[in-house]
């Protein structure tokens, strides 16, 4: 297990990246503490120490050294990036009530909603301060414009989850809100702070779009089609009725008695057993899950694409294996 994790291509860019991950850490431990609310660290450690990929911070790390930057504000923005990150897993799950996140129970779980979200709040602040310290406007613009596209996409989710009139555009602007939007700020800030020139800050945003994307519609179809770990049962996202993208595939080509089989499960939450069972051969009937899969490829091939006008160095060959990697979780 540990060999094929040498080979994993976020794992090779974070042994590149060694020494500003080590640094990225540290500041996270010193911004985090709170002299006056020891529950602060607590919480925040419980999440940060739970084994997450740091994938966010890595980008922006990457980008930025791709891009010939050598002074000390990447650390800053990537650690700025998982802040943001972890707040919005904090209040994620107090929306969604969930009980376990990387195979641990959650923040609201152990100690209660109200700490979760409050914590979540700290870690947002603190984000901000951290940008500031930049003393870049640019940099401050787009990561404050992702942390609002994050709500924005939030909310939009809350109402169009479990709504059959949603569409597939309506669920890329889900998508692009609550994780697209991160992927690409921290790719593009990376670039920004390296005083990289305009067309390649421009495909720094698109690369982490596109992977954001593409990362997405693998989280969703894994949830039916499994082969992951996810940490995530199969048909989570169908008993919590989440319109995701194979089930709005699905519900587009239903004929009335299949619709009214969607409409009674995901708008009105009448489910039975063998709902989920049935759900999967609807899927598979209508070729969503298939369909899904093509679609997360292409994003991912759209990720690749962004990368070619970029440093050809060993952090651009890295970033390709890593949206290759994305959607490999679904062989």
């Amino acid at each position: 297990m540990l060999i094929e994790a040498a080979h994993k291509p976020h794992e090779r860019l974070g042994q590149h990246l060694a020494d500003d991950l080590d640094s990225v850490n540290t500041l996270i431990r010193e911004r985090m503490a709170s002299k006056h609310a020891p529950r602060i660290p607590e919480v925040t450690a419980h999440l940060v120490d739970a084994g997450g990929k740091r994938l966010r911070p890595m980008l922006t790390l990457a980008a930025a050294r791709l891009c010939g930057y050598d002074g000390p504000y990447h650390i800053h923005l990537a650690a700025t990036v998982e802040f943001i990150h972890t707040a919005t897993l904090l209040h994620d799950d107090v929306v969604d009530e969930s009980a376990q996140r990387r195979g641990r129970p959650t923040a609201n779980l152990l100690w209660d909603n109200k700490s979760s979200v409050l914590v979540g709040d700290y870690l947002f602040s603190r984000s901000f301060q951290l940008m500031t310290d930049t003393g870049s406007i640019d940099v401050l613009r787009i990561l404050s414009n992702a942390s609002a596209t994050i709500a924005e996409g939030e909310v939009l989710q809350l109402t169009a989850a479990q709504d059959l009139s949603t569409d597939e555009e309506v669920y890329r602007q889900v998508v692009r809100g609550k994780t697209a939007a991160l992927f690409s700020a921290a790719t593009e800030v990376g670039g920004v702070i390296a005083g990289a020139p305009d067309e390649q800050v421009r495909a720094l945003f698109d690369y982490g779009d596109a992977l954001g994307i593409s990362f997405q519609i693998v989280d969703d179809l894994l949830d039916y089609w499994g082969g992951d770990a996810t940490g995530k049962n199969i048909g989570d996202d169908f008993r919590e009725r989440k319109l995701t993208l194979p089930l709005i595939k699905a519900v587009a080509k239903a004929d009335d008695n299949e619709r009214a089989f969607w409409k009674r499960t995901i708008e009105k939450g009448r489910q039975e057993d063998g709902d989920l069972e049935h759900a999967l051969v609807l899927l598979t009937k209508h070729g969503a899950l298939e369909d899904t899969r093509a679609e997360a490829i292409a994003w991912a091939d759209k990720a690749k694409a962004a990368l070619t006008i970029l440093p050809d160095a060993p952090i651009r060959h890295m970033l390709h294996d890593i949206a290759d990697y994305v959607v490999a979780r679904l062989n």
